[in-house]
């Protein structure tokens, strides 16, 4: 079964370290591959609560190397790997994330099939679920990549944190795009605020949208609200992602 789910929904420093939300990301299961997205704080906790069988999980895929998007990496990869008993899975982060300041811890590269370095605009493949990376992210210093899953018979985009720029429509056309809403209005921060993200809905223009890595502001302003706002702006169905949300893609791809 494809399907999100949503082992958290917040997102920046705050939030963590509040866990007013929960930072624990999403697994996605794709063309039946099981692969962890931004395991922040809280994913293994989240993961066992639901039951979740992370032995089967094919990756480990880190958009960025900040503490909200792989606080758990290494966690997880443990887990993927029954601690390292079972040699398998991939883990797929940027240059700046293994090298540079590296979060996931050396010894655990050993654990794993392969450590798959991530670069822009190039195609990858994990289990059956085949992706390719965005441009560079205008992230501060965080080097920072986006993603494009093909499907059977659709296509999801991640968008995960940026500061918005025009060109990132061209790429993430797709029948759902998740897309990271962290401010309730614009700021100096490198990241999407309510507007900017309507606006790239508006241009993308998929079947179905989902807002999640909220930050505190949208978040006591209401999420749902945000949803509505957006919704009634762009015309596209869009849903704000709850703490162990669960959606079925083929459900959201059909009002593609």
């Amino acid at each position: 079964m494809d399907q999100l789910i949503f082992l958290g929904t917040g997102g920046a420093r705050v939030v963590m370290s509040t866990q007013s939300l929960s930072t624990g990301g999403i697994i996605l299961e794709m063309n039946d591959t099981l692969l962890s997205i931004d395991p922040g704080p809280g994913a293994i906790v989240h993961a066992a609560r639901m039951g979740l069988a992370l032995e089967e999980l094919k990756g480990v895929l880190l958009s960025h190397r900040h503490l909200d998007h792989c606080g758990d990496v290494n966690v997880m990869i443990e887990a993927m790997t029954h601690g390292g008993f079972h040699k398998r899975g991939t883990v797929f982060a940027p240059a700046q994330a293994l090298y540079e300041d590296p979060v996931v811890l050396r010894y655990l590269w050993n654990y794993v099939k392969e450590v798959s370095l991530l670069e822009e605009r190039q195609s990858y493949t994990c289990g059956s679920l085949n992706f390719e990376t965005s441009m560079a992210h205008r992230h501060g210093e965080a080097e920072t990549y986006g993603f494009l899953f093909h499907g059977r018979n659709y296509t999801l985009g991640y968008l995960p944190d940026t500061r918005y720029f025009p060109e990132l429509a061209s790429f993430y056309k797709c029948d759902i795009l998740i897309i990271s809403t962290l401010l309730l209005y614009k700021g100096k921060a490198d990241h999407l605020s309510v507007s900017e993200a309507a606006q790239l809905i508006k241009e993308i223009k998929p079947g179905a949208a989902v807002l999640t890595h909220f930050g505190m502001g949208i978040w006591k302003a209401g999420v749902d609200t945000a949803a509505e706002k957006i919704a009634h702006k762009t015309g596209v169905k869009v849903i704000a992602a709850r703490d162990g949300m669960r959606l079925d893609l083929p459900s959201l791809s059909e009002r593609a």
